[in-house]
């Protein structure tokens, strides 16, 4: 009888060690996404070609890489980079990215006088 308790305490512990082992190590943690900043001004100049854009506000000025994922909005129409213009008054929701601020949402407002959406 006490052969066969032994028995079943040892495979009871195999089963459990075998169990924890089989687990491996614990799938890391999703690295947590980069805070987004704000900022807003007037665009004070916009690159196409380099894929960014300078905004201004009093003497502080900030540029934005511009990349596929940004997201960039007159109103509740999507636009693209070449349809920002300067003076343009923008609100940018950016990340910081080593030594770059990427955009990640660009906002302008309906231009004056544009017939309201209902």
């Amino acid at each position: 009888m006490k052969k066969i308790s032994i028995v079943m305490v040892l495979l009871t512990l195999v089963v459990l060690v075998s169990g924890v082992m089989a687990q491996g190590k614990p799938a890391p943690a999703p690295a947590p996404s980069a805070k987004l900043e704000k900022f807003y001004g007037d665009i004070k100049s916009v690159d196409a070609a380099a894929k960014t854009i300078v905004v201004a506000r009093g003497k502080e000025s900030k540029t934005f890489v511009v990349d596929e994922k940004t997201k960039i909005t007159r109103g509740k129409d999507t636009i693209s980079l070449g349809d920002l213009k300067q003076g343009l008054n923008v609100s940018i929701e950016f990340k910081k990215e080593t030594d770059k601020l990427i955009a990640v949402t660009i906002k302008a407002p309906n231009p004056k006088g544009a017939p309201k959406e209902k």
